[in-house]
């Protein structure tokens, strides 16, 4: 790994088409400081996302990457992993690619712990396709297609990976730059499947999770009196109900991804000699 990447070389030449004050820009800055900061560099990260706002992070971050289809990115960025330990695996989603199509994904790549970086911008919005209520969106929040809110309580993604078994569950501001990307270096860092709920304002479709909500709301855990240790206390205030945290929640000192507890140890991507010639009879020994 480069000890002399900076952030700007994991922007790529594509100009971002995300509406002018989205979150998402704020989100991506901070992946790429956290990549340079953790001494990785472009050849040896991999971005997968999956549809939504949040899928065009592939293209406008230069690293290697995949754009694939909704509610998906997490079982290709397993693949990846598992594939070549050693690349830096890093997934992008939205509230809605992650915690509505994709939560069955999430709830099995968090239990399987594999060692990777799951940013979820989590903007309380389904933006790309023009403002209808996200698995997150509060429950009388009005929108075009809920006109009297969704009338079903929003789904709490920090319990939910708790529940699941999570090593690492932290939330984040895109705003906040310095605490955004210092989270997700922590992330990165973590021996496991380390999840980041990230705040994401869309400024087009919700103006109700604003900015100034958020800057108003948010109980930055460095600042509390909070051990990310302690799981009893990272238990208590996921369920709470009238505050919201940035920081990490909750960290298990003691874990062990999965590739190294399943011996996954080798570069799996080689392809074996003389396989062009005979690619046919490695599939049948295959299978």
């Amino acid at each position: 790994m480069s000890s002399d990447v900076r952030f700007t070389d994991f922007k790529s030449d594509k100009q971002p088409t995300w509406c002018p004050g989205c979150g998402d820009f704020g989100t991506m800055n901070g992946m790429m400081k956290a990549l340079a900061n953790t001494g990785n560099d472009p050849d040896n990260t991999f971005v997968v996302a999956g549809i939504g706002c949040s899928g065009k992070i592939g293209t406008y971050m230069h690293s290697y990457a995949l754009h694939g289809v909704h509610g998906r990115a997490l079982p290709v960025g397993t693949g990846v992993k598992l594939a070549n330990p050693d690349l830096e695996v890093m997934v992008a989603g939205g509230d809605g690619d992650g915690y509505s199509i994709g939560a069955g994904h999430f709830v099995h790549a968090v239990r399987r712990n594999v060692d990777l970086t799951y940013v979820v911008m989590d903007n309380r919005i389904y933006g790309l396709t023009k403002g209808q209520a996200s698995p997150t969106s509060r429950e009388d929040f009005e929108t075009s297609t809920t006109p009297e809110g969704p009338q079903q309580p929003p789904v709490n993604p920090l319990a939910l990976a708790l529940a699941s078994g999570a090593t690492f569950i932290a939330q984040s501001f895109s705003s906040d730059a310095l605490r955004h990307a210092e989270i997700i270096e922590q992330a990165i860092e973590h021996d496991g499947f380390g999840f980041v709920n990230v705040f994401s304002p869309c400024v087009t479709f919700n103006d109700v999770d604003t900015y100034d909500y958020f800057r108003d709301s948010l109980v930055d855990l460095k600042e509390a009196d909070h051990d990310p240790h302690d799981y009893d206390d990272a238990k208590e205030k996921i369920l709470e109900g009238d505050k919201e945290y940035m920081g990490v929640l909750w960290q298990d000192e003691e874990s062990v991804p999965y590739h190294q507890t399943h011996g996954v140890t080798e570069d799996m991507t080689d392809i074996p000699d003389g396989a062009a010639d005979g690619s046919m009879d490695l599939v049948r020994e295959f299978y």
